[in-house]
C-alpha cells in the first residue's frame, strides 16, 4: 500500500520560502536512528548527512531498509531509537513546518484511479493551502508537461501504466518549488527511454538548486545521476560520501586482452595478481596489495616475454558494485 502524507498525499506542498532554513550545509541528518518491528531490527543506529545541493543516493538492496528510513524521515513511522532532522528541524516533531518545503514520491503514488492525469494534479494542488487557485491549471500543464505526460493528461489513471502512474506521482511532488525531493525508486516500471527521462529531470532539479535523496537497488543508476551515496544492507549503514571516493575506495582490476589466456593467467599469478579470472579473451585480476603495487611496464614486459600476444593491457576503473562488494564481500542483488 502506498505510504503517502495525507489522503493520498504524495509529499506535502507549499513555498519552499517558508520555514527555518536547514543548519549548515545539509538538509538531512539523522544519529544513531533505529527502527525495530517485534524482533525484526528494520534500521540499525543510521547516522546519516545529506548535503544541501547534492544528488545524493541511497543504495542498497531490497529490504536493505531504505524505504523505512524515508518513511521516519516524512515523519510517516516514528523511530524506535535515536533522531532524524529534515531541512533543520527534528522529525517527525517539526513535519508540519518540513514537509510543505519538500516534495516526496514513497512506495509508489497514491493516485485516484477514476479521475484523469491532469484531474489528479489538480486535486493534490487544491489540497495546497498555499497554493493559488487562480494559477492551479497553470501548475498542473507545466508538471505533466515536465513528466512527460501531457499527451495523456484526458486519460483515467486507472488505465495508466505502472511507469506512466510513476511519471504522475513525481508530478505531484513537482507542482510547487521544493528546497528537498525524496524519491523512493522513482525508475521502478518505466522502460529505458523512461529511464533516461526520469535522470535527466533529476540532474535538471539540482542544477536548480533542489536537493534530490533518491533510494534505489541500481548501481548504474547511482553512478550515472547522484554526486554523493549511501550503501545500506541488513539496516546498517556500510558507507557514505561522494559517489567518486566511493567507488576509489574499491581497487581497480588489472584487465589483459589477448588470445594467450592460460599464459596471461599464469604470468599473472606469478606476479602477485590474485583472483584471476579468464573470460573469453579477457584475463583480470585484482592487483597485488598496496605493499606490492604492480609496475605497469614490467608486466607487460613479463607477458610479451613468456610469449603473450597482448592486444590490449590496463587497469579498469572500478565501480560502485566493486566498492560494494569489497565492503560486504558478496554480490549486489541489481535485479532485487
Amino acid at each position: 500500500m502506498p505510504s503517502t502524507e495525507g489522503d493520498p498525499r504524495g509529499g506535502a506542498r507549499g513555498d519552499s520560502a517558508h520555514g527555518d532554513s536547514a543548519h549548515g550545509d545539509s538538509v538531512i541528518e539523522t544519529s544513531a536512528l533505529t527502527k525495530r518491528y517485534g524482533k525484526h531490527l528494520a534500521v540499525d543506529r543510521l547516522s546519516l548527512v545529506v548535503p544541501r545541493g547534492s544528488v545524493f543516493g541511497f543504495l542498497g538492496p531490497n529490504g536493505s531498509g531504505k524505504t523505512t528510513t524515508i518513511r521516519m524521515l516524512m515523519g510517516l513511522i516514528e523511530p524506535t531509537a535515536g533522531r532524524a532532522s529534515v531541512l533543520g528541524r527534528p522529525m517527525p516533531r517539526a513535519q508540519r513546518t518540513v514537509l510543505p518545503r519538500v516534495g516526496a514520491l514513497i512506495e509508489g503514488p497514491a493516485l485516484y484511479g477514476f479521475l484523469s492525469g491532469r484531474e489528479n494534479l489538480r486535486r493534490y494542488d487544491a489540497a495546497d493551502p498555499t497554493a493559488d487557485p487562480r494559477t492551479r491549471s497553470a501548475r498542473a500543464e507545466a508538471a505533466l508537461d515536465r513528466v512527460g505526460l501531457t499527451a495523456a493528461a484526458g486519460k483515467k489513471a486507472k488505465a495508466y501504466s505502472l511507469g506512466m502512474k510513476q511519471r504522475l506521482g513525481l508530478a505531484t511532488a513537482l507542482l510547487q518549488p521544493r528546497e528537498l525531493l525524496v524519491l523512493d525508486e522513482p525508475t521502478n516500471g518505466l522502460d529505458p527511454q523512461g529511464m533516461r527521462e526520469i535522470r535527466s529531470l533529476v540532474r535538471e532539479l539540482a542544477s536548480e538548486g533542489t536537493t534530490v535523496f533518491l533510494s534505489s537497488h541500481l548501481l548504474d543508476e547511482i553512478e550515472q545521476v547522484c554526486t554523493h551515496a549511501a550503501v545500506m544492507a541488513q539496516g546498517r549503514l556500510l558507507t557514505q560520501g561522494p559517489v567518486a571516493e566511493l567507488a576509489a575506495g574499491a581497487r581497480g582490476r588489472l584487465v589483459v586482452t589477448t588470445p594467450d589466456t592460460a599464459d596471461a593467467a599464469r604470468v599473472l599469478k606469478e606476479h602477485g595478481v590474485a583472483d584471476v579470472v579468464v573470460e573469453e579473451d579477457r584475463v583480470t585480476g585484482e592487483p597485488p596489495g598496496p605493499d606490492r603495487v604492480p609496475d605497469l611496464a614490467e608486466l607487460t614486459a613479463a607477458l610479451v616475454g613468456a610469449g603473450v600476444r597482448v592486444r590490449g593491457f590496463g587497469v579498469e576503473r572500478a565501480s560502485l558494485e566493486d566498492a560494494f562488494v569489497a565492503l560486504t564481500g558478496e554480490g549486489f542483488d541489481v535485479a532485487g
